[in-house]
């Protein structure tokens, strides 16, 4: 029986600052997940902060993934298919908490965005809609 969905998947593409995980992201991101998920262990982790382009380069992953990796840009590697829940294992790697590494996403430091969150989080009003921004 087929599924029914309730809304376009495209529709989801249009909340502003928000990008949703879907099987195609995952294919992207095999191999960048692969590398994340080698940082469970401390050997790897290791050899990764010894040599972080070798231990890149043992993976197959773009090169635009392994510059972003290397530049620890976090909503670049979520563009290019990654899922925070395997990319907080870089963040890990450099000791980072995981408030830490979603705050080097909103532009805030980690204290800034805990104060947010306490506040309630993110207000709901301003824009909606990419289609909006113009």
């Amino acid at each position: 029986m087929p599924r029914t969905r309730l809304y376009s998947l495209d529709e989801l593409d249009d909340i502003p600052g928000t990008k949703v995980f879907r099987a195609l992201e995952s294919r992207q991101a095999y191999h960048l997940h692969k590398f994340c998920m080698s940082l469970m262990s401390e050997d790897n982790r290791a050899a990764f902060r010894a040599d972080e382009r070798a231990y890149l380069d043992r993976y197959k992953m773009t090169e635009e993934q392994k510059q972003a990796v290397l530049a620890r840009d976090l909503t670049k590697l979520i563009e290019l298919g990654g899922n925070m829940y395997f990319l907080v294992k870089i963040a890990s790697t450099d000791g980072w908490s995981a408030q830490k590494a979603v705050s080097s996403m909103s532009g805030m430091s980690a204290e800034e965005y805990a104060q947010m969150m306490k506040d309630g989080g993110r207000s709901p009003e301003g824009l909606r809609s990419k289609k909006d921004q113009n």
